[in-house]
């Protein structure tokens, strides 16, 4: 037992020594390796720094266009042929087809560990790697797809995927024995040793977190709670973290790994994986952050090689590695004003999950989760350990030193301000990051949307993303982006036609006379096809998942997304893997063959003869927890207790020794 006048004095010492972390120290530890590097000289050139284009101009990024032109020519001709065979199967002659396949993208949205672990499933379920999807027909998609898009916790699927140099997911979510050591879902994200605040080991992880972000503040760039939150994210995401050394500092735990130095792992310079793009949302400058963000509010990416937006408003990019200089007019104060470093790869991941605008109140500091495991008294208390040593910023958003002020100041929302306030990329409620897809200059004929919304009461989604981007292209972005194709006008439409519970194809017959848009194939998140309760509809801030929990998480999303659905039954299509294929290839053929048009029969959506909900028999909506407090009870019981069951298993064993000797 702890009385509290001790406690009072640890928490005291606790004080002094975070204190001590965060002051302008000038010993080096693993995790300073965030702050990124002041007083760099800049381009000689002005013009390297920001590029500005029109709708007339609109052009990717050079480094862009040559990484898209070689893994077309190079890796996904091939791949094609691996996924396709001869195309037989689905009615085709695959001579036929080379030298047009179709330019595809897949968008990852939604939000927290649950978006990450669905994204996981469905990613695995599309990989030519998977033998079992590969034996279905899903399994090759990924593969041959050039672009992919991921905000919020999707992000942190992409990054994850990419710093460690594209493994499979199966690697990747539980370990090799080797380089990785899993996501380690286990431990809390917030509150990993207990939802104790005066836990010795999360003081530990906690003091760690901010002297990385401490040394960010020292080198005098502008930080908030998103540093934190993305420090956190990345002892689970990135590599150098394991259960042996999560409480230490004698690692970085992904502290200095860079967005902008992707481009130098294998995998990219093989050109192996889709070009990634990681979306944030912003509110204007000195708004004070709402919790709601409106539809004309710029939206940003991030590449490896550039930030900004495609937005009209703004139509500019910053090449990533200068991302934290101060910029006006597109020219930096002075020839040594660079700066470089800023874009962590932890604090991208976080900038494009940065939800605070919801859930703190910058009034007193505190958090609303909707949680009890101790996350919101853990947040609360790193937090305001944080302000106690910072200069007053904005805390609720993830705050990027504007490169962009002076440009186009009559139309772009934060042209006279020194600070971007960047958001989670599903605060306008587009939580699957299609538009980034959509840029005109791309030309992609075919998105894949991984949707694991959680937009009802059942955490279930609804179609509310494309609806809002649907509305976005309509009234924003209709003169720098392919417009939408059909699909159900409202979120009840979209229940009632079933749509927002199977694999579903929108804009399958391009109209005569209308605008080119591509075909959307739509895997939402769903419950499982044969009626089994269901485990993948979680909260958002549900921040820790067993081992169990995971695993049945990932293995009912799998199933569903190598399953398809046959209607009026419970009961998974044996052909939707070659559907899946007709619905890939689609734009390359003159005339669809007989048996991708039975397979558009079934899956199309037709605005004139939508489908119904009733198609979709013997489905359980409510959650049902895979692992009801067994397991997540006994790992967090014996982390708060390891001391005293030591000591009772000391007191045993005096005891029964006692008892021989005694006989």
């Amino acid at each position: 037992m702890i009385y509290p006048d001790i406690f009072i004095s640890l928490q005291i010492a606790l004080h002094i020594i975070l204190s001590c972390i965060l002051s302008f120290a000038v010993a080096q530890n693993p995790v300073d390796a965030y702050a990124p590097t002041v007083n760099v000289n800049c381009p000689e050139t002005p013009d390297l720094l920001v590029r500005t284009f029109t709708l007339q101009n609109q052009v990717l990024n050079t480094s862009e266009t040559e990484y898209i032109g070689s893994r077309e020519s190079y890796v996904i001709s091939t791949a094609w042929s691996n996924w396709l065979g001869n195309a037989s199967n689905i009615g085709y002659n695959f001579e036929n087809l080379e030298g047009k396949f179709p330019r595809i993208g897949i968008a990852i949205g939604g939000e927290g560990y649950r978006t990450a672990q669905y994204g996981a499933a469905v990613l695995s379920g599309l990989d030519w790697r998977n033998t079992t999807a590969r034996e279905k027909g899903t399994g090759g998609l990924l593969q041959v797809a050039s672009y992919l898009s991921a905000s919020s916790g999707g992000s942190w699927l992409l990054g994850s995927l990419l710093m460690n140099d594209w493994p499979s997911i199966k690697e990747l979510v539980y370990g090799n024995g080797g380089d990785l050591s899993s996501w380690m879902l286990n431990l809390d994200l917030i509150v990993p040793s207990s939802a104790s605040v005066s836990n010795s080991d999360n003081q530990e992880y906690w003091g760690s977190i901010l002297a990385s972000v401490g040394s960010k503040a020292n080198n005098g760039l502008p930080i908030s709670v998103t540093d934190l939150w993305g420090r956190m994210i990345s002892y689970h995401f990135l590599n150098e973290t394991t259960q042996d050394n999560f409480y230490t500092s004698q690692t970085s735990h992904g502290a200095g790994q860079l967005w902008s130095q992707m481009s130098l792992l294998p995998s990219f310079q093989n050109h192996t994986i889709p070009f990634p793009i990681v979306t944030a949302d912003s509110q204007p400058a000195g708004s004070g952050i709402p919790t709601t963000v409106s539809l004309n509010s710029t939206v940003y990416e991030i590449t490896p090689f550039e930030f900004g937006s495609w937005d009209p408003g703004l139509a500019a990019m910053l090449p990533l590695k200068f991302a934290g200089t101060y910029l006006t007019n597109g020219l930096p104060a002075n020839q040594s004003a660079c700066i470089t470093g800023f874009d962590q790869a932890s604090f991208v991941m976080g900038t494009s999950s940065s939800f605070f605008n919801a859930v703190l109140n910058v009034t007193d500091g505190n958090f609303g989760f909707d949680t009890s495991d101790g996350d919101e008294g853990g947040m609360n208390f790193i937090f305001n350990q944080l302000l106690s040593h910072t200069p007053s910023n904005i805390m609720n958003a993830a705050n990027w030193p504007n490169p962009f002020k002076g440009i186009n100041p009559m139309t772009f929302q934060d042209s006279s301000a020194d600070q971007l306030q960047l958001l989670d990329g599903g605060s306008n409620l587009e939580k699957t990051p299609l538009s980034s897809l959509l840029v005109k200059a791309r030309g992609l004929d075919v998105v894949v949307v991984i949707d694991g919304s959680a937009d009802d009461q059942n955490y279930w989604p609804n179609g509310t993303s494309l609806l809002t981007t649907f509305e976005r292209i309509s009234s924003v972005l209709s003169s720098s982006h392919q417009p939408m194709p059909p699909i159900p006008g409202t979120a009840a439409q979209f229940v009632s036609t079933g749509v927002n519970m199977r694999p579903t194809f929108f804009g399958c017959n391009l109209t005569q006379g209308q605008p080119t848009y591509p075909i959307i194939i739509y895997l939402p998140n769903a419950p499982p096809l044969d009626g089994s309760a269901p485990a993948t509809n979680t909260g958002d801030t549900q921040f820790s998942y067993t081992s169990m929990f995971t695993a049945v998480f990932i293995n009912q999303a799998f199933w569903n997304t190598l399953g398809g659905f046959k209607p009026n039954t419970t009961s998974s299509d044996p052909h939707w893997g070659q559907c899946l294929q007709c619905a890939a290839i689609d734009r390359a053929v003159t005339l669809r063959s007989d048996f991708c048009s039975q397979c558009f029969t079934q899956y199309c959506y037709n605005p004139n003869n939508p489908p119904s909900e009733s198609e979709l028999p013997g489905r359980q909506f409510i959650f049902v927890d895979p692992d009801p407090g067994g397991l997540q009870k006994l790992e967090r019981w014996l982390r708060d207790n390891k001391g005293a069951l030591a000591g009772y298993i000391v007191a045993v064993i005096v005891l029964i020794a006692g008892i021989v000797g005694f006989m």
